[in-house]
């Protein structure tokens, strides 16, 4: 019975060793993520990464930290900390700040670094991504192209830089199919957060005759609401925050884009190269949101999963058009 009883708290002991070091390989297996945000998390483009980063922090593939609300002159001195705090992966939008945070991705090479950007990606590991979610935009415009009455639509841009300009041409060319006589009237903020900013813009459109904004910033649903128009999101989908306002949004998923980057960093492979692919549709990082047959009509439904199914298989392709989108008055 004694030595029974030694060798099954021997291989108990061994279980248990075991088990610790399936923990600990466990948790080197975790990699460690830092990003750092010029705006706030809930402003929409970057709360789409911060969604993606909590949801693979949930399934615990990643130990997560962010900054916020970093100004560009102290983005840099956050990026660097972060690398010598020993984060594996640091994602941010370099929007603003490019040269910046090039340098600092160039003095640790050992880091990976996925940055937000128009630019390409810099050797040996710099790689960028964007929201190209230009087919959803595309979509979009077909419903705002459905259900203008006055063949006048408002679009409130942040900054006319390729990852807004994108959207707001594919959104045109969307509405343009359905209404090959529409006019628009286009407009940049000159911020990324500015909601009283946007608002009053889209308050000056509708006064002019729009009766479609399309809500590339915070701020435009709520002049649509008040004033009792229609209002196309972007990124998020907030028609629960403005029903019977917000009738259709494109909609960004950065979930594709951080599995795919938290993987190579994981397996060693990660390298300078463009993430951009994975916003398209066929990777599911964009997508529609649901509409109300109520207010859209079930014939527009149909004609935009009809051009949906079409993206998905090819047969339709989404023009990328980086150029300033310009008023058609």
């Amino acid at each position: 019975m004694v030595r029974f009883g030694r060798r099954l708290a021997l291989c108990m002991m061994g279980a248990l060793a075991a088990g610790f070091a399936a923990a600990d390989a466990s948790a080197q297996d975790k990699v460690s993520v830092a990003a750092v945000y010029t705006v706030p998390i809930e402003q929409q483009w970057v709360s789409r990464i911060h969604l993606a980063l909590n949801a693979a922090k949930e399934r615990g593939e990643i130990d997560y930290v962010y900054s916020e609300n970093v100004a560009n002159t102290d983005y840099e001195r956050v990026m660097r900390e972060y690398a010598e705090q020993g984060a594996d992966l640091i994602i941010g939008e370099a929007f603003g700040v490019e040269r910046g945070a090039r340098n600092v991705a160039a003095q640790y090479p050992e880091t990976a670094f996925l940055m937000g950007s128009s630019l390409p990606a810099q050797e040996p590991n710099f790689a960028v991504f964007d929201n190209y979610i230009q087919e959803a935009a595309y979509l979009t415009g077909i419903v705002a192209g459905s259900v203008t009455k006055s063949g006048l639509i408002g679009m409130v841009g942040g900054y006319p830089i390729p990852e807004v300009n994108r959207l707001m041409n594919a959104f045109m060319d969307g509405a343009r199919e359905v209404r090959p006589d529409i006019k628009f009237s286009v407009t940049f903020i000159g911020s990324w957060y500015d909601p009283p900013k946007a608002k009053e813009a889209a308050f000056a459109m509708v006064d002019g005759g729009a009766d479609v904004l399309y809500a590339e910033r915070f701020g435009v649903s709520d002049a649509a609401k008040e004033r009792g128009v229609y209002a196309i999101g972007n990124v998020i989908d907030t028609a629960a925050d403005y029903p019977g306002t917000v009738i259709a949004s494109a909609l960004w998923h950065m979930e594709p884009t951080i599995e795919k980057a938290v993987e190579a960093v994981r397996s060693g492979s990660f390298k300078a190269e463009s993430y951009g692919v994975y916003s398209h549709m066929q990777y599911g990082g964009s997508s529609l949101a649901p509409m109300d047959p109520a207010i859209v009509g079930q014939e527009t439904i149909d004609l935009v999963e009809e051009k949906t199914q079409a993206i998905l298989d090819g047969s339709l392709v989404v023009e990328i058009d980086d150029a300033e989108p310009q008023s058609t008055l």
